[in-house]
């Protein structure tokens, strides 16, 4: 048996130079928008994707405070934390974090779509999300997510 062409080309995350994207969450439903940031993130979207590397391209959220639930969600859904502590697990519903920090809501819901472990934590750092219109990161150019 011979070998036909150059073997299996694998791409190195050296190799990439990662895109900026921009996503304007006014008016968005909370599970999409994380399920296309969270694709975008593993880097999905590009033809060169490999599952267990960190291809992916960062993404800022800005108007993270105005992003909607569908149905009787913003009444119904509540976020556990539990401290390690006997008896001190802690629910807040999804109106006190949005009155807190809204920036943590859409954090929460990406974290959750992204694969556990060393992989995940190093894709969820090039998340950026804002409560306003404003953020640090205009040298980067960013592009519309589409």
């Amino acid at each position: 048996m011979g070998t036909y062409g150059k073997g299996t080309y694998s791409v190195s995350s050296k190799e990439l130079e990662p895109s900026w994207f921009i996503v304007d969450a006014e008016g968005l439903v909370l599970g999409r928008l994380a399920s296309r940031i969270a694709s975008v993130l593993r880097g999905k979207h590009s033809p060169k994707y490999t599952p267990h590397l960190d291809l992916g391209d960062r993404v800022i959220v800005v108007n993270s405070e105005k992003v909607i639930l569908t149905g009787r969600k913003a009444e119904q859904k509540t976020y556990f934390r539990h401290s390690g502590y006997l008896g001190s697990e802690t629910f807040t519903s999804y109106r006190e974090m949005m009155e807190k920090n809204p920036t943590e809501v859409i954090k929460i819901a990406v974290k959750g779509m992204l694969p556990k472990g060393p992989l995940g934590h190093s894709l969820f750092r090039k998340l950026k999300v804002y409560a306003g219109t404003e953020h640090p990161h205009t040298a980067q150019e960013p592009q519309p997510l589409p």
